[in-house]
């Protein structure tokens, strides 16, 4: 495209005496994210910068003589892509940092959680049934309590409280569908073969994920949580005769317990689904944490009270006898009366419900920043932790039992695919910072 240049006559016209152009360009007023603030530096310093050297050479047009120039514009908008997937990178670590650092908090209220669920069932063997229905009822209380001084304080909103309640009735229907299931299966297997099928949590959840949440793993990522699944089992059949025990127990109740893990599996999938679709409503906001945990809870207690007379007659209680069965358990909770063998009580029980609480909350925080995934292999590690947990002098427990042959070869698998599943997830970059 040629360039025309006239001259009028009578016109006075000022040549410009200066080659560079300034180009004027917008500043944000106020931004919010640090994404924003990196771009409005990044604008300001190039609305401050001139630009003088030409870059095609000068012309004439009737003994005037003009350069044209060309605006570094381009190189500009290149700094700021630079700088915006730096920003990302450093985004991007900080979300894999806090992961990290929750995970880790759920893996050692995980070990806690099964430690002290053993020790509460010292002063409760007679009562097991007791002490779950306490715990489901008890979060109840302390969950909407918690919920109401964060409603008090603003963290809760109106907002949060008006979303559809739904999705939340689904939640406490599996939670109550798998507890019943679960107890049944838990009656007829022995204790050594529930880790060994709650495996299958894992492969549910890989499952779900692909299919409800379109979700896309790497090879080397399914490797990983292959080898963690590998490693549990290595660490709990070492010398134990699990295999046999299940052969014993018969196929039914086996895969009674496979449909138990099935309905946790579909649990979790279901309350990162209302994460995601909650983030959507709220306009990029986040619904908190304790409205998951108390309506899901509140649907759940009340599908126990539907299952009750079915629940307690799975742990050999007649359904006339459950309120005499109740008042033995509480006496026995408090340790009064003249009921024995309830020295620990309640100390016991209560750490365990308070440890308990804090990992259902933990593990829901993991799931809400994280994956379901990542929620179930952060509490699968917990699994040969308490098993070294109780070869120590543990309290109330009596001779601490030893370490399974196979124990350090299944860790170390274990911890192997975890490394390599981590390993995989890890942001990567390439040469001009964009996150892959």
């Amino acid at each position: 495209m040629s360039l025309c240049y006239r001259l009028l006559p009578g016109a006075s016209i000022i040549p410009p005496s200066d080659s560079r152009l300034q180009i004027l360009r917008l500043r944000p007023v106020s931004v919010r994210s640090a994404l924003c603030d990196g771009i409005s530096r990044a604008l300001r310093a190039e609305s401050r910068s001139r630009f003088s050297e030409p870059v095609v050479p000068p012309f004439q047009e009737g003994g005037w003589s003009f350069s044209r120039v060309r605006s570094r514009s381009a190189k500009g908008i290149g700094a700021i892509g630079e700088m915006i997937g730096e920003l990302e990178v450093d985004l991007r670590r900080q979300k894999t940092a806090e992961v990290l650092a929750a995970a880790a908090v759920t893996v050692v209220l995980g070990t806690g959680n099964r430690v002290l669920y053993k020790l509460a069932l010292v002063p409760l063997k007679e009562y097991p049934f007791f002490l779950a229905q306490f715990a489901t009822f008890g979060y109840l209380v302390v969950y909407f309590s918690i919920l109401y001084i964060r409603y008090q304080a603003g963290i809760v909103t109106d907002e949060m409280l008006s979303l559809p309640k739904a999705r939340f009735l689904a939640v406490g229907l599996l939670e109550a569908l798998a507890a019943a299931s679960g107890m049944a299966a838990g009656a007829v297997l022995s204790g050594a073969s529930i880790p060994i099928l709650s495996q299958t949590f894992l492969v549910w959840q890989l499952l779900f994920s692909v299919v409800f949440l379109k979700r896309r793993f790497r090879l080397t990522q399914i490797l990983g949580c292959f080898l963690v699944t590998i490693g549990v089992v290595i660490t709990v059949t070492s010398g134990s005769g699990a295999g046999i025990s299940l052969k014993n127990a018969g196929i039914f109740w086996s895969l009674l317990m496979i449909l138990s893990f099935l309905l946790q599996a579909a649990d979790t999938i279901l309350k990162e689904i209302i994460f995601l679709d909650a983030a959507k409503k709220l306009k990029g906001g986040s619904i908190d944490l304790f409205v998951v945990n108390s309506f899901g809870s509140a649907f759940q207690a009340l599908f126990i009270c539907l299952l009750m007379p079915f629940m307690s007659k799975l742990w050999g209680i007649p359904f006339n006898q459950l309120p005499s069965y109740i008042r033995d358990g509480t006496a026995c909770f408090l340790n009064v009366g003249s009921l024995s063998g309830c020295e620990g009580a309640p100390l016991l029980p209560v750490l365990f419900v308070i440890v308990n609480m804090a990992f259902n909350i933990s593990l829901l925080h993991l799931l809400k920043i994280s994956s379901a995934v990542v929620s179930c292999l952060a509490s699968t590690f917990s699994v040969p932790l308490a098993i070294y947990a109780f070869t120590l002098p543990l309290p109330y427990i009596g001779v601490a039992s030893s370490l399974p042959a196979g124990f350090v070869t299944g860790a170390m698998v274990l911890v192997g695919g975890l490394l390599l599943y981590c390993w995989c997830s890890l942001p990567r970059t390439t040469s001009d910072n964009k996150v892959l």
